[in-house]
């Protein structure tokens, strides 16, 4: 009770009004630092994760400005960094690809209304019904399609017109089918962009400061520039504009309907899982606590904010939140100067971005898929999880990497749901009281005085429709009058158990054997009132404690 009171009183605020409550100039200046390091960071990645969404390097930025901004305004976390991210990229790609870019800004803002009724409906803490092992595989299946869609640009392949690459095994065939085509002034500087991502953090103090992403922008520049190597640039393939983003409203068609409302279901599903996965994350390293709710919202209004200046879906991201608090960043103030500071870059330094070659790309969104996967998680849970648990991880994540995210969710919870109902259903029993004669042992306290005409039976587990049919396994013998049913471990009783409960009370009636219930708990009790159970058996039969049901037999046998 105590928990669900705490969900109620949940306040729908954002969490910078509390923060501003006593700010100073001291946290000012560390916000300031840690959003200027953190947009610093933001810059490569939001390019590259939206030339790995299948649009042009603008729409990155503009998410991360937009929607970082409105996140960080509006937000339930007082450290959550937002913008583009991984996990988005196989979704947006493909929905590109069918439906265009209006077909993604109307699903981006249908995505954003659901998160925003999620959030007034204060449906934050239905993330914790997501099974681990779904969202654990699901993120290494992302990671995979990622390195899948990558594979292109890093080895410098070209494929010939009309090449299908809109699914992930299609990319797949297609790399397979153009390796011949191999690039390998391109594979060089991937290489060497790998090595430089990989060995950069290492570098005493100024590796900590410096992102290791934008060290591997400047060298690849040089390497294609300097020693003119024959290798794409973003320039090459994109065109890249410095202007502000400008106010577009989508043109609805409705024949398109069913693609938005199911796109649009998939994007906010993935962003209220990333999202508050993120703050749980945050939460821990900086001992808080986020607001579920209200960061929904937020997430509803940048989405919708994000689509309608030319942006792609956005949700916390879980790097740049923790570079934001590892750089004495606390306050959304952060948030909202990194995406100012990319405001800045956008207008002076965007047309320079058409230099970065496209390996380096690829190499910077290996090293995000690396991250991202938690292959060390992944291999835990296979090498010590029960088999289950295991088939649903793996499902999930083949899934994911061979049809799409949503199937491999919906996929993944009918499997987990199906498999605990067996469980529950396992754990369900009716067994019969063994009978003594009280003779063999008479100084034996434990042992209840039953009367030869009555039999008693103890259920066990809840009782729901997967055991439903439990109740068929009591047996009454010729003699028996009266039959003690024992609840006291039933938690729960569902509608398709009521049902089979009654048919065999109506047969027992039949029969002239008559029921006795002891121990019958607050929910299934309503559920047998609710029904007319309790007035066909009578409520005087209805017993609190074993002794007393046992007594009422003994009367009536």
């Amino acid at each position: 009770m105590k928990g669900r009171e705490n969900l109620k009183k949940e306040k729908l605020e954002p969490m910078l009004i509390g923060c501003l409550k006593n700010y100073n100039k001291q946290q000012f200046f560390k916000d300031l630092i840690a959003g200027i390091i953190v947009a610093v960071i933001a810059l490569p990645l939001s390019i590259a994760l939206a030339l790995a969404s299948g649009v042009g390097p603008n729409e990155g930025i503009y998410t991360a400005i937009v929607a970082g901004f409105l996140i960080s305004l509006f937000g339930g976390s007082r450290v959550q960094i937002a913008g583009p991210t991984a996990a988005f990229a196989t979704i947006v790609a493909g929905i590109v690809a069918t439906d265009g870019l209006d077909g993604l800004m109307m699903a981006t803002i249908f995505a954003g209304i659901i998160l925003l009724v999620m959030g007034f409906l204060r449906l934050g803490s239905l993330i914790r019904f997501i099974p681990y092992t779904i969202t654990t595989g699901f993120t290494a299946g992302i990671a995979m399609t990622i390195i899948i869609g990558q594979l292109k640009d890093f080895l410098g392949l070209t494929y010939p017109a009309g090449t299908k690459t809109i699914e992930t095994l299609d990319k797949l065939k297609a790399v397979i089918a153009n390796s011949h085509t191999l690039n390998t002034q391109a594979l060089i500087v991937g290489i060497i962009c790998v090595i430089i991502l990989v060995a950069w953090p290492l570098v005493p103090r100024i590796g900590e400061v410096v992102p290791g992403s934008l060290i591997a922008v400047f060298a690849g520049i040089f390497m294609v520039k300097g020693l003119h190597l024959h290798v794409n640039t973003i320039g090459d393939l994109y065109t890249i504009k410095s202007g502000l983003p400008t106010f577009h409203v989508p043109v609805l068609h409705f024949n398109e309907m069913n693609h938005i409302i199911s796109n649009g279901a998939t994007i906010a599903i993935l962003a209220a899982i990333e999202s508050l996965l993120s703050c749980v994350v945050a939460d821990s390293m900086i001992n808080s606590h986020h607001r579920s709710n209200t960061e929904l919202i937020a997430q509803g209004i940048g989405n919708i904010g994000s689509a309608l200046f030319g942006g792609i879906p956005a949700t916390g991201a879980i790097a740049r939140t923790a570079a934001n608090i590892k750089n004495g960043g606390r306050t959304p103030i952060a948030g909202m100067i990194h995406a100012v500071v990319l405001v800045l870059v956008l207008i002076i330094l965007m047309p320079y971005a058409s230099l970065i070659p496209m390996p380096t790309i690829a190499a910077i969104l290996f090293l995000v898929a690396y991250n991202m996967c938690g292959y060390k998680t992944f291999i835990h849970l296979i090498k010590t999880a029960p088999k289950s648990d295991i088939f649903v991880l793996v499902v999930t994540f083949a899934l994911t990497v061979c049809f799409d995210l949503v199937m491999a969710i919906a996929v993944g919870m009918v499997i987990s749901c199906l498999l605990l109902m067996k469980r529950l259903a396992d754990e369900t029993s009716v067994e019969g009281w063994v009978y003594y004669d009280p003779e063999t042992d008479p100084d034996d306290i434990e042992l209840k005085h039953v009367p030869d005409n009555v039999r008693v039976y103890e259920i066990s587990g809840p009782m729901f429709f997967g055991a439903a049919d439990a109740i068929t396994s009591i047996t009454l013998e010729e003699n028996t009058k009266v039959l003690v049913i024992r609840m006291r471990a039933v938690p729960a009783l569902d509608a398709s158990a009521m049902h089979s409960l009654e048919d065999f009370t109506k047969g027992c009636l039949k029969k002239g054997v008559k029921l006795v219930f002891s121990h019958v708990n607050e929910q299934p009790r309503k559920t047998m009132k609710k029904a007319g159970f309790i007035d066909l058996v009578g409520e005087e039969l209805f017993l609190d404690h074993i002794d007393e049901a046992l007594e009422k037999a003994k009367e009536i046998a």
